[in-house]
């Protein structure tokens, strides 16, 4: 009983940690749309906004939780163009632009800078920095505007083979254009979010479909009030 006792208070002081959460939901494991809502604590900041993920919905991600689901549900595997579902930490911002006023640790994205999706390499589903190309990878400062400014999404972080790489929120193409599996949005959106998540306040991404909102809400009961989740 004491046992019991412990480790639930330990998950609860785990989740409580996270000071700031952003929360995205979508209708179903098959919409390419959702919504998104940032959390400071128990206080939604900035009006909610609807986001492109996935061109093929979402699916089971590999974050720091390992939320409810069962067979039927869809897993992300690489190159599926779903975006990963669960709980992950934000750790890096990344952009095109040598300085910045962010408050994450930033990435300059030179034509150096590559993600690699190569699943048989040493390197895969990280960031790197170098000029000897494995067989496959993304380069973090492209022609179009999309990685002028981003947000890189710590899933996957084991670096499981085939499980997912290079997963970022970032900026959309266009209004109604689906990703290959990240989340996207305007670039004003996107600077502002960028600008407030803080790395002393532990920021992660929840990145749901609206059927596991209930178990949201048991482990974080400060967004129990989200219209995302209700």
């Amino acid at each position: 009983m004491i046992k019991s006792f412990l480790i639930l208070i330990s998950l609860q002081i785990f989740l409580i940690a996270s000071e700031q959460i952003i929360l995205v939901v979508s209708d179903n494991f098959k919409s390419p749309k959702a919504f998104l809502e940032c959390y400071e604590g128990k206080k939604q900041v900035f009006n909610t906004i609807e986001v492109n993920i996935g061109k093929n919905g979402m699916g089971w991600g590999l974050g720091k939780l390992n939320l409810k689901h069962d067979n039927s549900q869809p897993i992300k595997i690489e190159g599926d163009k779903k975006a990963p579902a669960g709980v992950f930490n934000l750790t890096d911002i990344y952009g095109y632009k040598k300085s910045n006023s962010y408050n994450l640790p930033y990435l300059h994205a030179t034509k150096e800078l590559i993600c690699v999706d190569d699943v048989d390499s040493k390197y895969y589903n990280r960031i790197i920095k170098t000029t000897s190309l494995p067989k496959s990878f993304e380069y973090m400062k492209r022609d179009d505007n999309q990685y002028e400014l981003g947000i890189v999404v710590s899933h996957n972080k084991e670096a499981v083979k085939g499980r997912g790489s290079c997963i970022f929120m970032h900026v959309q193409k266009s209004e109604d254009a689906p990703t290959a599996g990240c989340t996207a949005m305007t670039l004003e959106n996107l600077k502002k979010i960028a600008l407030w998540l803080e790395k002393e306040k532990k920021p992660i991404l929840i990145q749901i479909p609206k059927s596991s909102a209930d178990e949201i809400k048991r482990l974080y009961p400060n967004l129990k009030n989200s219209k995302l989740l209700n």
